[in-house]
């Protein structure tokens, strides 16, 4: 279905707002853009390498994962994502997909017509560089992925995960008293890592060990920030937050 002002429309409007300033003018032109919404189950694929896809989408409720195969079959997760998310922006201008994305949890997923988005973005140009910025900070998450797995122990690359999940979450209204759902396998947090499921579970063990985090289910609280911080080596600079 179509939808027009919207619980969509203004978790995407809190996401941009998070890491840019938007006038009345602009959020109720973004009010404006038609959304298909529509719901996954898990491990559904959104979109796949090779795909040429005509829309974008919004994560309006769950989580989502971007990832590579190599030719055996193994499976890189290069990021996550969380509602208010555009995860494929990119694709406005990169017309072939080079990575897949799929559910983690089940999702609702928002879809926008590339022709939507380029009209907007012809006519409000600090939207487009919105948007554009949203798509600078996904590469930026993406540089500090690789500095972590190229130079983190993997105790110290799930801390600052969870560090970078309850920043991510907070942003959009999703974390509170540092508290936050993660809905995730530990074969999940294992191919984003880079470490086996064996290995994960001993990490997380070792996490509630240390005080660093409690866990009930699939809620995970935080008592000690500024100790995750630390064993995460964790600054939040690389998500580019508004600071006022």
């Amino acid at each position: 279905m179509t939808v027009r002002p919207s619980a969509s429309h203004n978790l995407m409007i809190r996401k941009l707002e998070s890491i840019v300033s938007l006038s009345d003018e602009e959020k109720q032109a973004l009010r404006g853009l038609p959304i298909q919404v529509t719901s996954l189950k898990t491990d559904s694929d959104i979109v796949r390498v090779g795909d040429r896809p005509s829309h974008s989408f919004l994560l309006v409720a769950g989580f989502t994962c971007v990832y590579k195969l190599t030719a055996e079959g193994k499976r890189q997760i290069v990021a996550f994502h969380v509602p208010g998310d555009m995860p494929d922006l990119h694709s406005l201008h990169l017309k072939v997909m080079d990575t897949s994305m799929a559910t983690v949890t089940p999702c609702t997923i928002g879809f926008i017509q590339h022709e939507a988005l380029i009209q907007i973005c012809d006519r409000y140009p600090r939207i487009s560089a919105a948007f554009w910025r949203e798509t600078l900070v996904d590469a930026s998450i993406f540089r500090e992925w690789m500095t972590g797995i190229g130079r983190r122990e993997a105790y110290n690359r799930m801390a600052h995960l969870l560090c970078e999940f309850q920043v991510r979450l907070s942003a959009v209204g999703l974390a509170e008293d540092d508290t936050f759902d993660l809905p995730i396998t530990q074969t999940e947090l294992a191919d984003a890592i880079g470490a086996s499921n064996v290995h994960v579970n001993r990490i997380l063990q070792e996490l509630r060990a240390n005080g660093l985090i409690r866990t009930s289910g699939t809620q995970v609280n935080v008592p000690d920030w500024q100790k995750l911080k630390e064993a995460g080596d964790f600054d939040p600079l690389y998500l580019h937050l508004r600071q006022d």
